[in-house]
């Protein structure tokens, strides 16, 4: 009877459970679409086939992040996020700011030429009269 063992069981924890939950989290995601365009089958089976899909995918990633050659690269993969520099909070939140007011005055400049181009096209009778 083949047992179900995880590989390196201490070593990144995080970054299987992630990828796990991600990968489900999508599959999640279309089971609900595929039971959607199943809505003509009887009850069972609008929910059983999606339910089967989940399963299916929890099942192959638990698999998948179990296995040596997976594991071992999602163990380096959190190994090298721990060494990483973060930004500070401070550093993130002046960055934010930047982006934030730089985005607000890029699309209002663009309303504007928006607008130019409408009045323009108005004039030339490309497009009819707004009037």
């Amino acid at each position: 009877m083949p047992s179900i063992e995880i590989y390196k069981r201490t070593q990144g924890k995080w970054t299987r459970l992630c990828t796990f939950v991600g990968v489900v989290g999508v599959g999640v995601i279309g089971a609900y679409a595929l039971s959607r365009e199943l809505i003509n089958l009887p009850i069972y089976a609008q929910f059983g086939i999606p339910t089967l899909v989940i399963l299916g995918v929890a099942a192959l990633m638990f698999w998948i992040v179990n296995r040596p050659k997976t594991a071992d690269f999602l163990i380096a993969t959190e190994g090298e996020m721990k060494k990483v520099s973060w930004s500070s909070k401070k550093e993130i939140i002046g960055s934010t700011k930047v982006v934030l007011v730089t985005t607000i005055i890029m699309s209002m400049l663009l309303f504007g030429v928006d607008l130019l181009f409408i009045r323009l096209f108005e004039i030339m009778g490309i497009i009819p009269s707004g009037q």
